[in-house]
């Protein structure tokens, strides 16, 4: 958890020296964080399912992926630390509401999805 703290740090450091904190809204940080997940989607897209599991095998692929992973994971970062939530808590919350409704004995072995809340 620190480690995520210090790079949200390093984030927010970065913005601020160059003055784009008035462009780092929530709104702008969401909108950029879809952009670069739907990059990261594109790296896969005529992929077999064979293909994607096998990514390492492809070294320039795999590097792209990476930087894909890695601006996600920056965006959503700056993102949660502007709302002020904690990464970790509100993913676990979400892990814990998702154990809840799917148990193992019900879901194991199936996509289906459980019914509404």
């Amino acid at each position: 958890m620190r480690e995520i703290e210090e790079f949200a740090a390093r984030l927010r450091e970065f913005g601020a020296e160059r003055d784009w904190e008035r462009f780092h809204t929530p709104k702008n940080l969401a909108m950029a964080l879809a952009g670069e997940a739907g990059e990261l989607v594109a790296e896969f897209q005529w992929l077999t399912p064979e293909q994607s599991e096998r990514l390492a095998e492809d070294p320039a692929a795999f590097a792209r992926v990476r930087a894909e992973i890695g601006d996600v994971f920056a965006y959503l970062t700056r993102l949660a630390d502007r709302l002020g939530i904690d990464l970790l808590e509100a993913a676990n919350a979400k892990f814990d509401e998702v154990e809840r409704r799917y148990d193992a004995a019900s879901y194991r072995g199936t996509a289906r999805k459980a019914p509404p809340l």
